[in-house]
C-alpha cells in the first residue's frame, strides 16, 4: 500500500485483586502481535511499573510522559485490557499525555474452564468501565468489533487492519495543506466551499492564480530541465501516439510549474481549474498532469473542487491508494442499484483496465480539438469501490460527508473519457439523501472497502456530520 511504518502507544491495564499475571502475558502477547504486524511498540517496561502495565496514578504520570517523548511518531494509542483494569489510571494516562490520537480499547475474552480466581479476568466487565470514564474524561475512543477479542484471534488482526485505517486519516488530516490553483470555474457553483470552517478543523486552502501559472510557463524554456523531465515522465505514464509534440510539451511546462509550487508551498494535494481557461490561454487540458499526480498519491480534482480532492486524500490515506473524482453522471438502464460514474478524464491510471491520451471531447466542441489535447481515456476496471464526499455547511459551521461502499462492475459501456459502472446496494437511498441535503455531484472513489474507517475517523476524532450508508 505504500505506507510508512506505524507506532503504537500501548497501555496495558491492571487491577490489583485481579491475577497479575495475567497482565504479564497479555503485555508479551500483545506486544508480539503489533510487532507482528509490522509496528513500533511504545509501551511500559516491567521496571518502570508492575508488569509493565498501568494501575497506579504514579504509573499513569509515567506512562505519559513516555508517550509524550515519543509524541512526534506516535499514530495511535492501544488500550489493552488482559483483565479488569483500572479505569481512572487509564483515563489519566490519555489526559495527562494528550496527544490527540485515535485510541482503540481491546478487552481479552474469559474462558470457560478458567474462571476461578486464579484466572478469571473480568475484561468483559473493565471494559465498559474503561470506555465509562473516557467518556466522562471527554476522550474519543473507538472499540472492537466484538466486546472481547483475543490478541491474536483473526478478529483482532482485522481491527488493527481497520485502527490503523483510522489513524492513518487522523494523522494525515492534522495540519493539512491544499493547494487551489485557479478560480473556481463560473458555471460550478456546486463546488463552492468555506476556507474558514476548513481552517476551523485543521485544514488550510494555499491559493495560486492561474495568471502565475501561465506566466511561469511563458519564461520557461523548452529545454528546462524540470520540462525535459516531466515530459520524459508523462511519455511513461501513458500512450501518447498521436498527440502532437507541442502539446506534450506545454502539459509537461504546466506539470513543471505544479510540482514547483506545490514544494515551494508545502501543500500536499490539489484542486486545479481547467474550464475551460487553460484550453483557451495555454491550449492542453491538465488532465495527464493531474492524473500523475493522484496516482503518486498526491491526489488532484480539477474545477477547484477543494471539497472533492479533500474525500480523494481521505480515502488514500485510508487505503494507501489512489483516489479518483467522479461525477455521478448516469443512470445504467433499468437498474436502480447501478450508475455510471464518469470524469473526462483525469482519474490515475490505477483506475484503468487500459488507458491512452486523447483530445477532451466535450470541451473541444467549443475551443478546438487542437487545444484539448491531455485527458486519459479508458474504461474503469471491476472491483471493489469504496466512496465519499465531504462539504462545509455554512449554516451550521460544519464539514459534513457521506461514505459507503460498492464496487465497479464489468458491465459494457460505450462512452468517451473515463467511465465506469457502480453497483451500489440501495442506491436509490444514497442518491435520495444526497438530493436531500444538497451534496455536490462529486463523489471521491477509491478501489478499496475503507469506508468503515473514513466515518469512524472522521466522525468520532473530528465531530463532522457524517452519513454512512449501509451503516
Amino acid at each position: 500500500m505504500g505506507n510508512s511504518k506505524m507506532t503504537m502507544g500501548l497501555i496495558v491495564g491492571n487491577r490489583g485483586f485481579f491475577p497479575d499475571h495475567l497482565a504479564k502475558t497479555g503485555r508479551e502477547e500483545m506486544i508480539q502481535v503489533l510487532q507482528a504486524a509490522g509496528m513500533d511498540v511504545v509501551v511500559l517496561g516491567p521496571e518502570a511499573s508492575k508488569h509493565g502495565a498501568v494501575e497506579t496514578h504514579e504509573e499513569a504520570k509515567r506512562c505519559a510522559e513516555l508517550f509524550k517523548a515519543s509524541a512526534n511518531k506516535i499514530d495511535g494509542i492501544i488500550v489493552s485490557l488482559p483483565n479488569f483494569g483500572d479505569e481512572r489510571a487509564i483515563a489519566d494516562t490519555l489526559r495527562l499525555a494528550h496527544l490527540d490520537v485515535p485510541v482503540l480499547i481491546q478487552a481479552t475474552p474469559d474462558a470457560p474452564a478458567k474462571m476461578t480466581i486464579a484466572h478469571r479476568r473480568d475484561s468483559f466487565c473493565g471494559k465498559m468501565s474503561a470506555c465509562n470514564n473516557l467518556k466522562q474524561y471527554g476522550i474519543p475512543y473507538s472499540i472492537t468489533s466484538l466486546h472481547t477479542e483475543a490478541p491474536s484471534s483473526e478478529e483482532f488482526r482485522k481491527d488493527l487492519e481497520w485502527f490503523a485505517g483510522v489513524c492513518r486519516v487522523v494523522k494525515g488530516l492534522r495540519n493539512l495543506r491544499i493547494g487551489a490553483i485557479g478560480a473556481r470555474p463560473a458555471a460550478f457553483n456546486t463546488v463552492r466551499y468555506s476556507e474558514k470552517i476548513l481552517e476551523r478543523n485543521g485544514i488550510s486552502v494555499e491559493t495560486l492564480d492561474l495568471s502565475e501559472v501561465l506566466g511561469r510557463i511563458s519564461r520557461m524554456k523548452d529545454d528546462d530541465p524540470s520540462a525535459t523531465s516531466k515530459l520524459n515522465s508523462i511519455q511513461k505514464y501513458v500512450s501518447t501516439s498521436g498527440i502532437p509534440q507541442a502539446a506534450l510539451l506545454k502539459m509537461a511546462k504546466l506539470g513543471a510549474v505544479v510540482d514547483d509550487w506545490m514544494k515551494s508551498a508545502d501543500v500536499q494535494i490539489s484542486a486545479v481549474q481547467c474550464w475551460t481557461s487553460l484550453e483557451e490561454n495555454l491550449g492542453v487540458v491538465p488532465c495527464t498532469v493531474m492524473s500523475m499526480m493522484s496516482d503518486s498519491l498526491l491526489s488532484s480534482a480539477c474545477e477547484v473542487d477543494v471539497c472533492g480532492v479533500l474525500g480523494m486524500h481521505v480515502l488514500q490515506l485510508a487505503s494507501g491508494t489512489p483516489s479518483a473524482l467522479l461525477d455521478w453522471n448516469n443512470n445504467y438502464g433499468a437498474d436502480p442499484n447501478k450508475a455510471v460514474c464518469f470524469h473526462c478524464s483525469n482519474l490515475p491510471k490505477h483506475f484503468f483496465k487500459e488507458v491512452t491520451m486523447d483530445f477532451q471531447a466535450i470541451i473541444a466542441s467549443t475551443v478546438g480539438k487542437e487545444n484539448t489535447f491531455g485527458t486519459c481515456v479508458g474504461k474503469v476496471k471491476s472491483g471493489a469501490m469504496s466512496f465519499a464526499r465531504f462539504s462545509t455547511d455554512d449554516i451550521s459551521g460544519k464539514i459534513r460527508g457521506y461514505s459507503g461502499g460498492g464496487r465497479f462492475t464489468d458491465d459494457p459501456l460505450e462512452t468517451f473519457g473515463g467511465a465506469g459502472v457502480v453497483e451500489i446496494p440501495e442506491m436509490q437511498k444514497l442518491l435520495r439523501y444526497i438530493c436531500e441535503n444538497g451534496f455536490e455531484h462529486h463523489v471521491a472513489a477509491n478501489f478499496s472497502t475503507v469506508a468503515t474507517m473514513v466515518h469512524e475517523a472522521t466522525a468520532r476524532y473530528f465531530g463532522w456530520d457524517m452519513y454512512a450508508h449501509g451503516g
